[in-house]
This record gives C-alpha cells, sequence and structure tokens, in this order.
C-alpha cells in the first residue's frame, strides 16, 4: 500500500512538472483577448491596441482587444476575474478604478486583490486638468478664483461615476474649498468630446486620451497631475504647483484571473516589459504625455492594495455617497 501511495505520488509530481514544462513551452498557442473595462478610445483602449499589436508580432498568434463597459469597470474586470485562468483572457485596466470601485459600489462582484494575478505595469497617464475655451481660467489659481467667486456654475465632465478622473476632481475640490456639478459620461471619450464642444466645461482625463484634443486647441489645459512637468509639453504646469502635493493619474496595468501559473504570469510580464522597453513604444507613449512604467506582479499587487486604502480615505472623508 505505502509502495502504491509513493508510486502514486511521484505520477503526481510528474504530471505537474509536464503541464509546467507544456505551459512554459508552448504559451501562447492560441488567440488571447485583452478586455477592456471601458469605452473605445479612452486610455486604457489606447494601450491595449497598442501592446496587443505588438504581442501579436512577437507571439505570432492574434490578441484581440474587447471592450465591456459598464459600472465604471466592474462589467469587464468581473469577466476576466471569473475567467479560466490560463493567461488566454487578461484585463487592461486603469488601477484607479479598481482600487477605487470597493468604496464605490457596495455589492462588488469580484475583490481587486484577492480575484487577480497581477501581470505588470504597463503606464502612468497624469490627469489633464483642462476647460472649454470659454471658461475664464488660464491656470489653476485662476479658476480656483472663478469657481468660488461662482459657486455650483461649472460643471465637470468624468469618465465615470466613482471612476479614478471623478476621485481626482473629489479631492481637488476637498483642497480648494470649491464645488461643482459632475456629469459622467460612458467613457472618457465621450466626456473630452462634450468639454471640446462647450457642452462641459471642466474636466480631468488621462493624458493619452486627452492632450491630442489639448493640441488641437478644443480643450485649454490649466495643468496635469503628475509631481513633476512632462517631456512633451514642458510649458503645462502641475497642479502641484499651486496644490503641493497633488498628484493623481491613469495607472495601467495587467492582470489575468486568479491562479493563472507563475510561469505563465512569468511569461507575459517578460515580454510585454521587453515591448515597452523598445524606443518605439516609449516615444509613442512620451509624444501623448505618457510615461512607460513596467513593474514585477508582485509590485503591481502591492500598489493596488495601497491604492485601496488611498482612496477609500478620500471617499470616507468627502462624505459623498453613490447610488
Amino acid at each position: 500500500m505505502f509502495k502504491k501511495l509513493i508510486c502514486s505520488t511521484l505520477v503526481g509530481v510528474a504530471l505537474m512538472a509536464v503541464t509546467t514544462i507544456q505551459a512554459q513551452t508552448t504559451f501562447p498557442a492560441k488567440a488571447i483577448r485583452i478586455i477592456v473595462p471601458f469605452a473605445a478610445g479612452g486610455t486604457s483602449d489606447i494601450l491595449a491596441r497598442s501592446l496587443g499589436q505588438k504581442l501579436t508580432e512577437s507571439w505570432g498568434q492574434p490578441v484581440l482587444v474587447e471592450n465591456r463597459v459598464g459600472a465604471n469597470g466592474n462589467v469587464g474586470a468581473d469577466h476576466v476575474a471569473k475567467s479560466a485562468p490560463d493567461g488566454y483572457t487578461l484585463l487592461l485596466s486603469d488601477v484607479g478604478a479598481l482600487a477605487i470601485n470597493p468604496s464605490v459600489y457596495p455589492n462588488m462582484p469580484y475583490d481587486p486583490v484577492r480575484d487577480f494575478s497581477p501581470v505588470g505595469m504597463v503606464a502612468y497617464s497624469p490627469h489633464v486638468f483642462g476647460v472649454h475655451p470659454s471658461v475664464p481660467a488660464n491656470n489653476v489659481k485662476e479658476l480656483i478664483d472663478y469657481a468660488k467667486a461662482n459657486p455650483g456654475k461649472l460643471n465637470f465632465a468624468i469618465s465615470g461615476t466613482g471612476g479614478a478622473p471623478h476621485l481626482a476632481g473629489i479631492s481637488f475640490a476637498q483642497r480648494t474649498g470649491i464645488n461643482w456639478t459632475y456629469i459622467p459620461y460612458k467613457g472618457g471619450s465621450q466626456a473630452v468630446a462634450d468639454v471640446a464642444s462647450g457642452q462641459a466645461n471642466v474636466i480631468m482625463n488621462g493624458m493619452l486620451a486627452t492632450y491630442p484634443t489639448v493640441k488641437s486647441g478644443r480643450i485649454r489645459a490649466l495643468a496635469i497631475s503628475s509631481a513633476q512637468r512632462v517631456g512633451s509639453a514642458p510649458e503645462v504646469a502641475t497642479i502641484a504647483e499651486t496644490l503641493p502635493g497633488f498628484e493623481t493619474g491613469s495607472y495601467q496595468g495587467l492582470l489575468a484571473p486568479a491562479g493563472t501559473p507563475r510561469d505563465v504570469i512569468g511569461k507575459l510580464n517578460a515580454e510585454m516589459s521587453k515591448i515597452l522597453a523598445t524606443q518605439e513604444m516609449r516615444e509613442k507613449l512620451a509624444v501623448l504625455g505618457t510615461e512607460v512604467r513596467t513593474a514585477q506582479p508582485e509590485a503591481l499587487g502591492s500598489f493596488i492594495a495601497s491604492e485601496k486604502s488611498r482612496w477609500a480615505q478620500v471617499i470616507k472623508e468627502s462624505g459623498i455617497k453613490f447610488d
């Protein structure tokens, strides 16, 4: 009996070893889907399509981008969380949305820390803090002064209720003592379009998706939300130059369902990091004010957990209630 148990155990270990080796040598053996939980044209979507194209070229397998929109990213994220943990269904999302949603939605269908295996950070795009040219403000101080002199007159376009741009606006209002009306849209691209057309007044949105409209003159950039000015737009001040320590932005990460084999995660991370390190990708993103930021899976997991705590505190202090 003991000998049979030993043999059975050895067979099991051998099978696990073979499975691991096969995963290492054959992945990917079919098409990969990258789920973007936001509308097309936003920061996550632009990054997913750029990265997906390069992964297709590297591996010779199709990497398809699919937009699954709803509940500030929850629909797409939940789909990935409940997908097979084999590396063939991935999530590319604004880390802020994942971290903020537990404080916004009382009945979350997934846990952003427990239900994903982080692959790695992709990029950081500061928020552009901008206004329609009809708003009489050319910098942050002038906007604060105007908003205080005209309480409730300005409206603030957001990519979705409870998203990172929304919380950035709340944080800014907390620091300055102003108030404005938030107008939620089904994605950042719609919010940008309405500010550009004058249907909305103010926006705080990822620079990658917003800066082309700034360069066209349809949105006036007052500042960006990074700690330092960015090389692609050195003339644009930071919000921190007026409000010391203010820093927000669109941190983008790639994640797989929890339980995805470590070797598959490692292969995804290595190839993604290799692509993002190329001069072509760095220059392509830098032109749009986006900085490549790669990180090991464990570092991304820790970052999501810390952001979850950070934004929970902001929401608690604001007293805001979400429907």
